[in-house]
């Protein structure tokens, strides 16, 4: 006789859901163009996420601004200031304006 359910699994145990909580997907291609950047970046990089932080940051930062995600402190998800320094840093090097 087995005690565990399908796969050795416990069905008494209750599933226990994500730290974050969950975000709907990206069905009608709201930030697709920052998802595409990203993964981009990544392919050139020979996937060193460090270098393409910059473009995550966009990323979630636009997930954020269509009601993908819940809105969060940059911060909280591993973002801190030094981020935003290379960011304008980039950006006055690109002969943009920083306000």
């Amino acid at each position: 006789m087995s005690a565990g359910g399908a796969f050795g699994g416990n069905r008494g145990a209750r599933p226990v859901p994500p730290e974050k909580g969950v975000f709907p997907l990206d069905h009608m291609h709201l930030c697709d163009m920052e998802k595409k950047e990203y993964i981009s970046c990544l392919k050139t990089s020979g996937h060193k996420s460090e270098i393409c932080r910059h473009l995550s940051k966009k990323y979630l930062e636009c997930r954020m601004a269509k009601n993908l995600m819940a809105k969060q402190d940059m911060s909280e998800l591993g973002f801190g200031k030094e981020d935003n320094s290379e960011i304008s840093k980039e950006e006055s090097e690109n002969g943009r304006m920083i306000d």
